[in-house]
């Protein structure tokens, strides 16, 4: 097994970005990961005494499928974000600046519309040792492209991996090997992970990436095809350390 492709995702139901190589923190998250969520009206998030909320309080793709059909950039040393629409810039804003937030938070409202918005949208940052991530056990997710393959042919269709928003994508996997990881470690270039769970899937993955189009019902394929509703794993960094695209992929234990 060996780790094909890595991405980070900053705000919380806005576009993927590949990258090369992660510096994995031992108990933290991925690098620049679900660092920001956008509010959908108010979700009684605390910032001094943060909680897990449901991603139903955020923008999200499972409600918010538009979403999909922008692409965005977060420099991480500026603070900027950058929205493209239709390969044009559409909005800039620095998430470090009230005025910055307030360029991003219009834009999104305007952009989605009145169905979509339930309240204000606010653009929360996540305080220091927390992540706006689906599920309180998201520090990395994993996703088994032999799985991913095996959806595919099920639907009959083209499936874009991207669709499931992972962290980190591993081939050379058997289909559904992962289902065998919980509670095993993974060694990952300089890391080693130990996987919690399976990942449930939720109609997010019915939106296609680039487009916002909502194309396909995978959960349904999935339940029918195979009997579950699952693809991919969320693991712990035990050992933090670098990965890089090329790493080998070995089952520890």
């Amino acid at each position: 097994m060996r780790l094909a492709n890595l991405y980070r995702y900053p705000v919380k139901g806005l576009s993927p970005e590949g990258v090369e190589t992660a510096d994995l923190p031992a108990g933290g998250y991925f690098p620049c990961d679900r660092l920001f969520a956008l509010e959908n009206g108010p979700s009684g998030f605390d910032p001094a005494a943060p909680e897990h909320q449901p991603k139903i309080k955020f923008l999200m793709l499972m409600k918010n499928g538009a979403l999909a059909g922008l692409a965005t950039r977060y420099d991480g040393t500026t603070g900027v974000l950058t929205i493209s629409k239709d390969g044009r810039e559409a909005a800039r804003g620095d998430l470090r600046s009230v005025e910055g937030r307030a360029e991003v938070e219009g834009f999104l409202a305007d952009y989605l519309g009145p169905d979509d918005i339930r309240g204000r949208v606010r653009l929360l940052e996540a305080p220091a040792g927390f992540r706006f991530t689906d599920s309180k056990s998201g520090f990395v997710s994993l996703i088994n492209l032999a799985s991913v393959a095996a959806i595919q042919a099920a639907q009959g269709a083209p499936v874009d991996p991207l669709r499931f928003r992972g962290n980190l994508y591993v081939e050379g996997a058997q289909a559904w090997a992962e289902a065998d990881w919980p509670g095993r470690r993974l060694r990952i270039g300089e890391a080693v992970l130990t996987v919690l769970k399976m990942t449930d899937r939720c109609a997010a993955t019915g939106v296609e990436p680039g487009t916002g189009r909502r194309d396909m019902d995978l959960v349904q394929t999935i339940r029918k095809a195979f009997g579950h509703i699952d693809c991919g794993v969320y693991a712990r960094i035990d050992e933090g350390g670098r990965v890089s695209r090329g790493d080998g992929v070995t089952l520890l234990d």
